[in-house]
């Protein structure tokens, strides 16, 4: 049975979303790095991590795509911006991840209380590590072209919500099980799983900086196009 209309809007945008922001957000080879980042925590802890690091990107996801553009015009701030600044963010991270000598006792972490975890969940484990920059410009983007209708933005806001709670669960999944996938891979696999994942991300992180500085640069009348 075809689907109507709305419904097929709402799919069809839920689709948008999470085939747009999964390749950027990229669970699965985010997953070591949030392994080695909480090492030293029980899996319990954890696991509620990779919990609130789900629920945190479902929100700022729907944050950025509802709302994101008109908090960043409030703030006078601009998406290439927002890309320099996360973008050095996300190198710093992943250039720490690449140096040391000994990945998880560099990033070990002490026994934290709840509301400790629950800080260190949204930064950087939420932003700028799974939800970073580029996925935020990617969500603010995506959000400025919904239609400008009452029922159009509904259904667009709907469909972006499911798009959001799909990327959510990929988040989790990986995130829930980067334990199991440390011991299949054993101890020299995990540190080479995590240093390419570190190096891709650091990659990832000079890419982020450099759409941002080269947006800025097309600003400055000297650099535009002739």
């Amino acid at each position: 049975m075809p689907f109507d209309y709305p419904t097929r809007q709402v799919i069809e945008q839920a689709l948008l979303v999470f085939a747009a922001l999964f390749p950027i957000v990229n669970p699965v080879g985010g997953a070591p790095v949030f392994l080695a980042l909480t090492h030293g925590i029980a899996s319990a802890e954890r696991a509620q991590l990779a919990r609130r690091v789900a629920v945190n990107a479902f929100v700022l996801v729907l944050a950025s795509a509802l709302a994101g553009g008109y908090v960043i015009e409030f703030f006078g701030l601009s998406v290439p911006v927002i890309q320099v600044g996360g973008g050095l963010l996300v190198c710093s991270v992943a250039w720490n991840l690449l140096r040391s000598e000994d990945t998880h006792a560099a990033v070990s972490v002490p026994a934290q209380s709840s509301e400790q975890l629950a800080a260190r969940a949204f930064y950087p484990l939420t932003m700028p590590l799974t939800v970073g920059p580029g996925s935020i410009a990617v969500a603010i983007t995506l959000g400025a072209a919904a239609p400008r209708t009452a029922t159009g933005w509904a259904l667009s806001a709907l469909g972006t919500a499911a798009g959001a709670a799909l990327l959510a669960l990929s988040i989790y999944l990986p995130f829930r099980h980067a334990e199991r996938l440390s011991r299949a891979l054993g101890r020299t696999g995990t540190v080479v799983l995590l240093r390419l994942s570190a190096f891709i991300l650091l990659c990832i992180g000079v890419q982020i900086v450099w759409s941002g500085v080269f947006t800025l640069l097309g600003t400055v009348p000297v650099f535009r196009a002739r």
